[in-house]
């Protein structure tokens, strides 16, 4: 394992590999009546967030006290970042309090790997977002409940996604989702095709490891896994397509859609979810919808790069004695 997680692109297959397998041992300390572990006790861990978040900060969280760090967590908001201090005194001033990790979720992209190659702080660094750029962990956890839906869960240990056909259907241009699961499904060997309108579609993709289609419903019938993402209206200055409900009948999955997809394919999002918008409460509330699993995947994978990061470079399976008592 590497010393950061900035990009999902820079994890090799064997990476990958062990970070699932570590996950899996994690998802099994959650089962326990007593869920945590000692391995990151006196280690200190900040989460530096200067975007608002759930689902990822609390998991990130859980995470860290599961393995016994020491957790500051920080928001942009109500800090000196909201008088202007920069992100280099920012660091330095964690870096005089002695931090292990920094888990860094930033508005800017290339913010995370900024602050891993500046000098400015000695710790190991986690990306949780940067811009439209990257998000390794959601990368992780989505490959992580395809690997157990498909595969299963002990079946799956040591396995990567070989011929796994998934397809990430929607707002591709401003998603980081995106991007990190196409170089990450790709390691793992799966076949990826975006699906989008024109508008929402990156310049540049034809360079990158996927197929493109227009075409939702040619795709369903050949998918494994079918990625739903959100419209980020946010990030967005123009109208890239004429109306909502335009947009829900090219690019919605509901149940009609839903219906062509093979027997075991799943329904994925990494929310959150605009029901009506991008998926209908028909197919979000079905139980071949993997939302409420991806996030509990989540605090397991983020233990699992937590754990190899800062607590040691081998699989917790060698590490069976390691629970507390």
């Amino acid at each position: 394992m590497m010393r950061h997680l900035i990009s999902a692109a820079d994890l090799t297959r064997d990476d990958a590999v062990l970070i699932l397998d570590t996950a899996e041992e994690m998802a099994r300390v959650a089962d326990r009546p007593i869920k945590k572990l000692p391995t990151l006790r006196g280690r200190t861990v900040v989460n530096l967030f200067f975007e608002d978040s759930t689902r990822t900060r609390i998991s990130f969280e859980a995470a860290e006290k599961r393995l016994s760090a020491d957790v500051i967590n920080f928001s942009a908001k109500g800090s000196s970042v909201s008088k202007g201090e920069s992100l280099k005194d920012t660091a330095q001033t964690l870096e005089a309090m002695g931090v292990d990790a920094v888990v860094i979720r930033h508005g800017a992209s290339g913010a995370p790997y900024r602050l891993a190659t500046s000098g400015w702080i000695d710790a190991a660094v986690i990306n949780a977002g940067d811009g439209t750029h990257q998000h390794p962990t959601q990368a992780l956890l989505d490959a992580f409940t395809m690997r157990r839906r498909l595969i299963g869960r002990d079946a799956g240990l040591g396995q990567d996604l070989s011929g796994k056909r998934i397809t990430i259907v929607g707002d591709v241009l401003h998603s980081r989702v995106a991007r990190s699961n196409v170089d990450l499904l790709h390691t793992l060997g799966a076949q990826v095709t975006l699906v989008a309108p024109p508008t929402l579609v990156p310049v540049g993709v034809e360079s990158w490891p996927c197929d493109v289609s227009y075409d939702l419903d040619s795709t369903l019938p050949k998918s494994d896994a079918v990625m739903m993402l959100r419209v980020q209206r946010e990030r967005m200055n123009a109208a890239f397509f004429p109306t909502e409900r335009e947009y829900s009948r090219r690019y919605g999955l509901n149940g009609e859609r839903m219906a062509r997809m093979p027997e075991h394919a799943v329904v994925m999002h990494p929310g959150p979810m605009v029901r009506g918008m991008e998926i209908t409460a028909e197919v979000a509330d079905s139980g071949r919808c993997t939302v409420v699993e991806q996030v509990a995947n989540g605090v397991s994978i983020r233990m699992a790069v937590l754990y190899l990061l800062l607590g040691g470079n081998e699989s917790a399976v060698a590490n069976p004695r390691t629970e507390e008592k």
